[in-house]
């Protein structure tokens, strides 16, 4: 099947089981998509010193990165085929620092709304090796839905 046929869902979990190649900044970054359902999706990230900024901690920018590729796939976990967005805000709220040290971590979206001309959603970056919270977000996404689609969710 094309990705132009699939909904937002399923090119996500074609994209993990690799019949569909990632996306070669999140490969570059070492981010690994992990788990996607319906309005949520989790990716996985060790740091590393290819993350370090100037000071030798991660940069900020990673977990920036990080929450909005997790929000953003929940939110494209909720198209359908021919369904796209963009982001059109991102807050982040830093809470810890990220270090080599910190080990493996877990970047969480999940939908808060989805309408048919936008979609809100949250994040969270967690350790994995005790759940610490390190980093929230939230974020609004403008959608490109087909007419079908967005005549449907508007009607909701």
């Amino acid at each position: 099947m094309q990705v132009a046929a699939m909904s937002g869902r399923e090119s996500l979990e074609a994209m993990m089981r690799g019949d569909i190649a990632p996306p070669p900044m999140g490969v570059l970054m070492g981010m690994q998509l992990i788990l996607v359902e319906e309005g949520r999706a989790v990716f996985s990230l060790t740091p590393s010193e290819q993350h370090d900024n100037p000071m030798g901690i991660t940069h900020g920018g990673i977990a920036a990165t990080l929450l909005d590729s997790a929000m953003g796939c929940a939110v494209q976990s909720t198209l359908p085929a021919g369904g796209g967005f963009t982001t059109l805000d991102l807050t982040v709220h830093y809470v810890a620092t990220v270090t080599r040290g910190t080990g493996p971590v877990l970047a969480e979206g999940h939908v808060v709304h989805r309408g048919g001309r936008t979609a809100t959603a949250e994040g969270r970056i967690t350790r994995v090796a005790d759940g610490r919270l390190l980093a929230h977000a939230t974020t609004t996404c403008l959608l490109t839905l087909p007419v079908q689609a967005r005549a449907a969710a508007e009607a909701a």
